[in-house]
């Protein structure tokens, strides 16, 4: 492999160590590339966590950023902002539901979908509202969103968490009935479409419609939370879509804002009028520079055809890797490369966590999640040249490190 000069040490005694970081100090970026301080240059194929959905400095992005910074960043919601609105009316459009909440960041989308929940059990009167939330899933570092997560590793120290949630399997329709069975206080089911941080599990399309089928038979809300696949991750601009599906909540985040820190919460007819003046709100959400943000990113998306390419580049990912690492799929060596459009999951035998590093040091930026799996979410712009180069670093070292002793 290519030998590069040693990483900067970018740590600092100020900073809380909360992260386990690799040495890099990136300085600035163009398309789906990024450089360091140093100089040596990075392909990125985990846009900020599935954030960058234009890559980095798109020329139409920052010029729109420029105005808007310019003119006004934040006001808060003592006013109305008009690019609220805006951005409201066209996520309602692309998603067939009613109204928008905004707020900055997935955590927040995901814990006012929580309490929009318990509101509506609290309105049918059940004093102690539960929710069906699910094995692997991650919804957040909040102490509820913590409690919905299924990871008992970062649950560890945080405890007693939120009580209200019934955890099942994914993928499992009978194991949902029995788990909720004769359970008048169960009020919603809340899951990933395609989970991330629980290593790029897709939700069954069946599944999908046989859990619409029974919230809709058991006055549930169905809440779908989309902030890592949706924004057109998928090939759709919400990862339920494929099952021809309509929530009555989806979180968004992430990608929304293409940077800047933005989330939602969009609701269907049968919630978006439980929440009422005073029950909800944050400073920072919908602020005049991430809605900016947001209606310049679908914008951009639109005009570039980024659902297309997600579907198109995705696919040729997918395929690229499955011939490159066809003998280590036989072998089981490779359990499955899975997921959807640019979202992309490679599931090793054995824990990987050392690749992010080797992966670095040979150019390319990317994640391991779930201990054993690489996960792919790069900028809804990259090519399919720039998929193979992808292929053509990683694969080597996913070898080399399968052939090492256990």
């Amino acid at each position: 492999m290519t030998t590069v000069a040693p990483f900067i040490e970018a740590a600092s005694p100020h900073v809380m160590n909360t992260y386990g970081r690799v040495p890099i100090a990136l300085s600035h970026g163009q398309g789906c590339r990024v450089w360091d301080v140093n100089g040596k240059a990075y392909l990125d194929a985990l846009g900020g966590i599935a954030v960058n959905t234009l890559g980095h400095n798109h020329p139409k992005l920052v010029a729109a950023l420029q105005d808007q910074v310019s003119k006004l960043i934040h006001t808060s919601n003592y006013y109305h902002v008009p690019n609220q609105e805006v951005l409201a009316k066209k996520l309602v459009e692309l998603s067939g539901m009613s109204n928008v909440f905004f707020c900055s960041t997935g955590l927040e989308a995901n814990e006012a979908a929580l309490k929009l929940a318990r509101k509506f059990g609290h309105d049918k009167g059940i004093e102690r509202p539960e929710i069906v939330v699910y094995e692997k899933a991650f919804h957040g570092r909040s102490i509820a969103t913590l409690s919905a997560t299924g990871n008992p590793k970062i649950q560890a120290g945080f405890g007693p968490l939120v009580e209200g949630f019934i955890r099942v399997p994914i993928n499992n329709i009978e194991a949902l009935k029995a788990a909720t069975a004769d359970n008048p206080n169960v009020v919603a089911v809340f899951f990933e479409a395609i989970q991330g941080e629980g290593g790029v599990n897709p939700m069954h399309m069946d599944y999908l419609r046989d859990v619409r089928a029974l919230c809709d038979q058991r006055d549930w809300l169905l809440m779908i939370d989309e902030v890592q696949c949706g924004m057109g991750r998928s090939g759709k601009w919400f990862a339920h879509q494929w099952a021809g599906i309509t929530p009555d909540v989806m979180p968004l985040a992430k990608g929304l804002g293409s940077g800047v820190p933005i989330g939602a919460v969009v609701a269907g007819p049968k919630a978006a009028e439980i929440l009422k003046v005073g029950n909800h709100g944050t400073t920072f959400g919908g602020n005049p520079l991430a809605m900016r943000a947001g209606v310049e990113t679908i914008r951009i998306m639109e005009e570039e055809g980024l659902l297309a390419n997600a579907t198109k580049v995705g696919a040729h990912l997918a395929a690229a890797l499955s011939a490159a690492l066809a003998t280590e799929l036989a072998s089981g060596a490779v359990k499955e490369i899975r997921g959807k459009g640019l979202m992309l999951g490679v599931e090793l035998a054995k824990p990987c966590a050392d690749l992010v590093g080797q992966c670095a040091s040979n150019g390319l930026l990317i994640s391991v999640t779930a201990d054993s799996v690489i996960r792919l979410v790069p900028p809804l712009i990259m090519s399919t040249a720039e998929a193979d180069e992808v292929v053509g670093i990683l694969c080597p070292l996913i070898k080399e490190l399968l052939a090492k002793a256990p």
